[in-house]
């Protein structure tokens, strides 16, 4: 990791540690916390009051969203739900409501704060069909093809290496499985310099990709029916939008991209190879129990 990208890590991080914090120390007020949220644009405005109305305070208050994944998201009861960057739990929490007792639903976020936030909003709302982990979006500590769906909520845009994200996304979803994300998206016609002219890279504007940009790389991990429907503007040129891709269930096929590998994967392997990942399954130590 560069130099740079690994300073812009830490200023997403020690945001959002921040965030955390205030929530924590203003649910010890005779008040409770108040909204961490950027602006009208962003956080648990967002969200209905049906939605929000039975979750922990805190829960709401940590929402830092400029959209609600779960809401557009395809989840069904006994779904495996993956959320990238789940931050204090709000979409975690939402899932596993959606998906019941037979389903689960994982947070995963790089942030100690954050953790630590969550697993104290799970337990208020008595949720026992979660799982937070440690790491990074690049790095997603699960085996291969053993999540139905993914969503995230303006989480993407923050890091630095947008292509491993949307590959290891594509590693770890089974064949079938669904993307479903809210995210900041920019115009085509807009430049990187132009997108940062707009706002920071932790304020969730400088470091979008355009609509052009975010399909390609999608496509290039290997995910088809790819939708990107902006919802609302949040700076000039630059908005609000649901994503949704799905990995190709094509189980039992040949390996290889007809198989729902990733391009990169394919190229990788020679023809007629069938790895433990391509057939859907995983050596892995860890698990997704």
């Amino acid at each position: 990791m560069s130099e740079q990208s690994t300073h812009l890590r830490e200023t997403v991080r020690a945001r959002y540690a921040a965030a955390a914090r205030k929530v924590t120390d203003g649910g010890t007020a005779c008040c409770g916390p108040e909204p961490v949220g950027i602006d009208a644009n962003f956080g648990s405005a967002l969200y209905t009051g049906g939605e929000t109305e039975q979750l922990p305070a805190e829960a709401v208050a940590a929402s830092l969203g400029c959209g609600n994944p779960t809401a557009v998201a395809d989840l069904n009861a006994g779904d495996r739900v993956l959320d990238l960057g789940s931050g204090g739990g709000i979409d975690v929490l939402l899932s596993a409501r959606r998906v019941g007792p037979t389903g689960k639903a994982y947070g995963l976020d790089m942030t100690e704060e954050m953790l630590a936030l969550a697993l104290a909003n799970a337990a208020k709302a008595g949720a026992t069909n979660v799982e937070f982990l440690k790491g990074t979006i690049e790095a997603i500590p699960l085996p291969a093809a053993t999540i139905d769906v993914v969503i995230s909520n303006c989480v993407i845009n923050l890091s630095t290496d947008k292509a491993a994200v949307f590959a290891e996304t594509f590693r770890v979803l089974k064949p079938g499985g669904r993307l479903g994300v809210s995210d900041v998206v920019a115009d085509d016609a807009l430049t990187p310099d132009q997108r940062a002219e707009r706002g920071d890279y932790v304020g969730c504007i400088a470091g979008a990709l355009s609509f052009a940009e975010y399909r390609e790389g999608l496509e290039a991990a290997g995910f088809t029916d790819i939708s990107i429907a902006p919802t609302h503007a949040v700076a000039d040129g630059m908005h609000s939008a649901i994503v949704r891709a799905v990995k190709p269930d094509v189980t039992g096929a040949a390996c290889g991209v007809a198989a729902g590998r990733s391009p990169a994967e394919e190229s990788a392997t020679p023809v007629g190879t069938c790895q433990a990942h391509c057939c859907g399954t995983t050596d892995s130590t860890t698990t997704a129990d």
